[in-house]
């Protein structure tokens, strides 16, 4: 204990002196700034590589986000409209509208229809596509003097043009009528053989009612093709299912119903079973019997 706490007078003059020189660095780096302009050039370097690092990240992050090709918004699927930021709501009203035959043909409709937000409106309206005779309709000039309006008269049959072999020139001249409906409407006949009736316009892709309406006007179906009719009320359930738009299941119900009724008297009584395409009907009864 001796040797550690007592000391000579020139011991303790060296821990004075000790004392001192610490008291004295620390005024030194207490008042005195070391700092020099080169920390602040470091700081601006980090800073713009800070920026960059941020500019690269944000430029990650959009290059992993899906990305939207052009579509026409009459056929978005739940999914599909799930990615562009619709709610279901919003889904649901473009499907009952759709439902109803009916077709958009502009951001504002769409709008109207689905009720979306500006800024999701704003977001997928660019990449809104529709049908050439939708952006690029023919002038009016086209439709009324051509030698299918030359008058207010409707046309009798005889004078009307048969669906079957009408040309893609001759039906180009209808209004809403471009080429690539034409060859849609040929390219469909080719396919079946032939129209049966007018009213197979409106499986055509594209076609909207009021131009099947203006193609009826000057064009009709004089020469059928041949299809073998079943008949309702006898027609088993393998025969139904052959029928366009009749699964097993609709298939099924028909007869049930057909049991019930002891027979169908119209066609109208199919609307009443469970299931059935309603919507279809008149497709249906092309190839059906009484």
């Amino acid at each position: 204990m001796k040797s550690h706490f007592q000391f000579s007078n020139q011991q303790r003059n060296g821990i004075f002196l000790l004392f001192i020189i610490i008291i004295a660095l620390q005024c030194i780096f207490a008042f005195i700034d070391f700092s020099d302009d080169t920390f602040h050039s470091d700081t601006k370097e980090i800073n713009a590589f800070r920026k960059e690092l941020d500019s690269l990240r944000l430029i990650e992050v959009e290059n992993h986000k899906p990305k939207i090709y052009p579509f026409n918004p009459n056929y978005i699927t739940d999914y599909k409209g799930y990615t562009l930021g619709m709610t279901n709501e919003e889904i649901d009203r473009l499907h009952r509208f759709r439902e109803s035959n009916q077709w958009i043909n502009s951001a504002n409709q769409f709008q109207q229809v689905t009720k979306v937000s500006d800024s999701i409106l704003n977001k997928i309206s660019p990449y809104f596509k529709f049908p050439e005779w939708v952006t690029s309709p023919k002038p009016n000039s086209n439709s009324y003097n051509n030698s299918f309006a030359k008058n207010n008269k409707p046309k009798t049959f005889n004078q009307k043009v048969d669906l079957n072999i009408a040309t893609a020139n001759q039906l180009q001249k209808v209004y809403g009528v471009g080429e690539k409906l034409s060859d849609r409407i040929i390219k469909y006949r080719t396919k079946f053989g032939g129209f049966i009736a007018d009213v197979e316009l409106s499986e055509v892709y594209g076609l909207m009612p009021e131009v099947i309406e203006r193609i009826r006007e000057g064009f009709t179906v004089k020469t059928p093709r041949a299809i073998q009719t079943i008949n309702i009320n006898s027609a088993t359930r393998d025969e139904l299912v052959l029928i366009k738009y009749i699964d097993y299941e609709v298939a099924n119900n028909i007869i049930e119903e057909r049991t019930l009724r002891e027979g169908f008297k119209s066609f109208e009584e199919l609307t009443k079973i469970e299931d059935f395409p309603i919507k279809k009907l008149e497709i249906i009864k092309l190839y059906l019997r009484l």
